[in-house]
């Protein structure tokens, strides 16, 4: 009967509208196989297992994360602090158990209990006090984080070793952090389709109103399920500091979006009442595909940004054609479609192996070149002294014949151990890394140590890591001969403020502890103020703006980048190099150009472009067997106007 059925239903075009149905029941699936195959057939670096396993380490964060918001979404709620609670549960451990001698099995325990307390504290605000959840979660957001840098005074805290090993493999293979993915993910996936709450997830995000009429206490549910996403959260930092080592109050920034990314690209819906765990695992994967391909292919971390941005508009836009095409919704639970949803699982691993091993011949033989290959890892581009380091090293790879691969950080740590994990699963020749932070670093450089490639360090040192070299500048010698720039300028008595660089960062405090060196040798000098302002030229005009309102009578400022001391020069005005003497630090375009218009006093330039253009220099000659120097220092350099005209940065 079912097959008269099957017959009478899919006849003349029934088959093409099957296929049309299945593709858009399972438009992530189908998204993540023609990844998987374009990426294979455009790298021959992609399909190795060490890749492959990387892929699975990348995704880890994400999509444990991506569970404890599908919850949250299921039930038609949105929660954009995981990020921030990630970072406070991973500080909260790492704090009690290093710095108060808790027992690691209590701090556990503890960063656990924060990651409910924050989570409660969000579902409490939406429930009782019926604020919306994105406000409630944003409030969360900016509380968790502020609390996590308080707790940590703005620098990582070396991981209890017994906890970090969850950041290592089992075996010498297997990555530890895979296994409590897999591990997260049974777990989500029986409290959505085995539970009462799950089952009270659904109704709410369904109708809110008919799940209240029919009995279900939804205030109490909207606890429980946030108190979910926040025990989700507390494991996704943990996992998160494993791997780097260190807890780091700026970890996991921006990590809600993918998250929540994730979440919509598995097939859940805004609106609620829809999703899966399965689909949330293939969201994650999909966004770790995409971006370890795309490091692979050499593609811009900004043209990443777009891609990814690209692909959740296109996942909605499914979700949208799915619901007009009245697919079948994407829910947990469903007894009937489970053996479905196996087959098709099935048939999908069958088809991607079958072409992904076909377009596996293509680059047979294919991955070898003649010249020599280098990845640089950047902490960021969006720094114009990073821009000129990457400027220099571009232009002595061209010299030199060496093909020479930029990435780009962003400023998470994360992010970058992904990157140097790629280059080194890639077979890279050697490596040059810029270090977000040099604790975080650690590990993945340690790994290329393993596999026997050169590691050139570049304005950062690695820490617990051996490098070949380290070229840099010394930031604690150009923070004090910043502060006594100043001070001298102003005959030794005055009042200044200090603009600081973004808090969690090495080379924030390694200048800061030179401006705090410098000034003591004046007593006369005092400082009216001290405020972060992360690097950026914007953040740089507003504190500078506020501080101005409390300190009028300021006559200096020290900025710890040129990007913050231009934004003190444009909110001081007509004030900047006449009644006060401002000091930037990094001698970039912009900065020199200020010095030699008179607004900016000095800057001290560490000659970025030289930076690039001797780590190129340094990596080729590791890689050939050639000796090069521990340590090369290029010297930092006071540029005023008087002698502007004949810097070369």
């Amino acid at each position: 009967m079912a097959a008269d059925t099957l017959k009478s239903t899919t006849g003349a075009g029934g088959g093409a509208a099957a296929v049309r149905r299945l593709l858009l029941d399972n438009g992530a699936l189908t998204a993540l196989i023609v990844l998987v195959v374009a990426m294979s057939a455009l790298s021959g670096d992609f399909l190795t297992t060490d890749n492959l396993l990387n892929v699975g380490v990348q995704a880890a964060v994400t999509a444990i994360l991506a569970f404890g918001v599908t919850f949250v979404i299921v039930s038609a709620g949105i929660d954009l602090s995981v990020g921030s609670v990630a970072a406070l549960s991973a500080t909260v451990l790492a704090w009690s158990a290093t710095s108060h001698g808790v027992p690691v099995v209590l701090a556990v325990v503890l960063a656990v209990a924060t990651g409910i307390a924050a989570g409660l504290v969000n579902g409490f605000l939406i429930a009782y006090g019926k604020l919306p959840p994105f406000i409630a979660t944003l409030a969360m957001l900016s509380v968790a984080r502020g609390l996590s840098l308080v707790i940590s005074e703005g620098s990582p805290i070396a991981f209890p070793d017994s906890v970090s090993h969850l950041g290592d493999t089992l075996g010498g293979w297997l990555p530890v952090p895979v296994l409590v993915m897999v591990v997260m993910g049974l777990i989500a996936a029986f409290v959505l389709g085995r539970t009462y709450i799950g089952r009270s997830m659904y109704a709410i995000g369904g109708n809110e109103e008919a799940a209240r009429l029919s009995g279900l206490r939804v205030r109490k549910q909207k606890l429980a399920i946030y108190a979910l996403s926040g025990v989700f959260a507390a494991a996704a930092g943990v996992v998160l500091a494993s791997r780097l080592s260190s807890a780091q109050p700026q970890a996991a920034d921006g990590y809600e979006l993918d998250a929540i990314a994730a979440v919509v690209i598995g097939g859940a819906s805004l609106a609620g009442g829809t999703g899966k765990a399965s689909g949330t695992l293939i969201g994650a994967l999909i966004l770790a595909v995409l971006r370890n391909g795309l490091n692979l292919l050499s593609v811009s971390a900004f043209w990443q940004q777009v891609v990814i941005g690209v692909v959740i508009a296109l996942a909605v836009l499914l979700d949208t054609v799915r619901r007009k095409a009245g697919a079948t919704p994407v829910t947990a639970g469903a007894g009937g479609g489970k053996g479905r949803q196996a087959a098709t699982y099935g048939l999908a691993a069958v088809v991607t192996v079958a072409v992904v091993g076909a377009t596996s011949f293509l680059h047979d033989g294919s991955s070898s070149t003649s010249n020599p290959k280098v990845g640089l890892a950047l902490s960021t581009l969006n720094n114009p002294f990073f821009v000129q380091i990457q400027s220099g090293a571009r232009a002595e790879a061209k010299r030199l014949g060496v093909d020479l691969t930029v990435t780009d950080a962003q400023n998470d740590a994360s992010q970058q151990a992904n990157q140097l994990q790629n280059f080194t699963s890639s077979g890279y020749d050697s490596i040059i890394v810029n270090p977000v932070d040099s604790d975080a670093a650690g590990p993945a450089v340690r790994a290329a140590d393993k596999a026997r490639i050169p590691v050139v360090a570049v304005d950062r040192g690695v820490n617990k890591a051996t490098t070949d070299t380290l070229v840099a500048s010394d930031n604690v010698a150009g923070g004090e001969l910043a502060a006594r720039t100043v001070a001298e300028k102003l005959g030794g008595t005055g009042r200044i403020v200090i603009l600081q660089g973004q808090a969690g960062t090495s080379a924030a405090r390694e200048r800061a502890e030179g401006f705090a060196k410098g000034l003591k040798a004046f007593p006369g000098i005092r400082v009216l103020a001290q405020q972060p302002a992360d690097f950026d030229r914007t953040k740089g005009l507003d504190v500078m703006s506020n501080l101005l309102q409390a300190h009028p009578d300021v006559q200096g400022v020290i900025a710890a980048n040129d990007e913050m001391a231009l934004g003190a020069v444009k909110a001081l005005g007509s004030k900047a190099g006449k009644s006060v003497q401002v000091v930037g630090f990094d001698g970039t375009p912009d900065g020199l150009t200020a010095v030699e218009n008179g607004t900016l006093y000095a800057s001290v330039a560490q000659q970025p472009s030289q930076l690039g253009r001797i780590a190129v220099d340094n990596a080729l000659k590791a890689f050939q067997g050639k000796k090069v120097a521990e340590t090369v220092k290029v010297p930092v350099k006071v540029v005023t106007k008087e002698n502007v005209a004949g810097f070369q940065g």
